[in-house]
């Protein structure tokens, strides 16, 4: 039985001497997931394929961390490229305690909600500009198989972590969205399908993990509106940061854009909590409770 000291939040969530790797790290939701593990103190390699952007982030951020912030520059979109984060990884450190594959990319917008005929979402859904089978493949290989690839390569280090550390399960976290839940597709039908194959490969990677017997737990997070690149549609500050206003929310019951803090605490609970494997954590003000799944 614990006692009322070993549940003070320094002691339940410090990630002192754990050593992570966030994909997608330079920027939105993958830097937030940075600076929380490294706040608790994680030794954390972000991601991603902008050096000066990684850099950036090691610089305007790392000062007030108990831990680390380390760029290191990687493309996951392929196998040889994951091979060589992970070879680059295994150079430095003997495990990885947490992985964060929150690397993504959206896809084309169209109008098809305002399609009122049956010619007119043809067009929408058929002839649109950029509506290719190329770009719904470069969205899977980013959103799913690069997830797909980079979890199954790190497994060996993942597993060492849980070796090394009594009483700790190595941990995988997947950011995926709410785009992949909900019942409409938003204007872009490739990015929430996504997400949607993204929820459920984490399901299954969870299963086929735990059957080898392995102990390194899989959980994703889906996040509602967050401020990011993709969201803002414009570059981040000099700090790495989006913006989003809060006007035009009015459909989130939270009547906000989600905080760094909102994600923080969540990425915090999906990587500390030691029973926690083959779950979903949704972080969205309600969103999905007007929009409907």
């Amino acid at each position: 039985m614990a006692s009322t000291a070993a549940l003070k939040r320094s002691n339940l969530f410090d990630l002192t001497d754990r050593v992570a790797v966030v994909t997608g790290g330079g920027s939105g939701i993958g830097l937030m997931a940075a600076q929380a593990l490294a706040a608790n103190g994680a030794k954390v390699y972000i991601c991603g394929r902008t050096q000066e952007k990684l850099q950036n982030v090691s610089d305007k951020h790392e000062a007030q961390a108990a831990g680390q912030l380390i760029p290191i520059t990687a493309d996951i979109s392929s196998k040889a490229g994951i091979l060589a984060l992970v070879k680059e990884i295994e150079r430095r450190e003997a495990c990885v305690c947490l992985l964060v594959n929150a690397a993504g990319i959206s896809s084309t917008s169209g109008p098809v909600a305002e399609a009122g005929s049956a010619p007119a979402l043809r067009a929408a859904l058929f002839d649109a500009d950029g509506s290719t089978f190329d770009e719904w493949a470069d969205v899977y290989r980013t959103n799913v198989a690069s997830l797909f690839f980079n979890t199954a390569a790190f497994l060996p280090l993942l597993q060492q972590s849980t070796d090394r550390h009594a009483g700790w399960s190595a941990a995988v976290i997947n950011i995926t969205s709410i785009s992949g839940l909900v019942k409409t597709a938003q204007h872009h039908f490739a990015y929430n399908t996504s997400k949607a194959a993204a929820e459920h490969l984490t399901r299954m990677l969870a299963a086929e993990i735990a059957a080898a017997g392995l102990k390194i737990r899989v959980n994703s997070i889906a996040p509602g509106v967050f401020p990011s690149e993709m969201t803002a549609k414009e570059e981040s500050d000099d700090r790495q940061k989006s913006h989003l206003p809060k006007e035009k929310m009015e459909e989130i019951p939270a009547q906000r854009p989600g905080r760094d803090e909102d994600m923080a605490q969540a990425v915090l609970f999906a990587a500390a909590n030691q029973y926690l494997n083959g779950q979903r954590v949704v972080v969205d003000g309600g969103f999905t409770l007007s929009a409907g799944m």
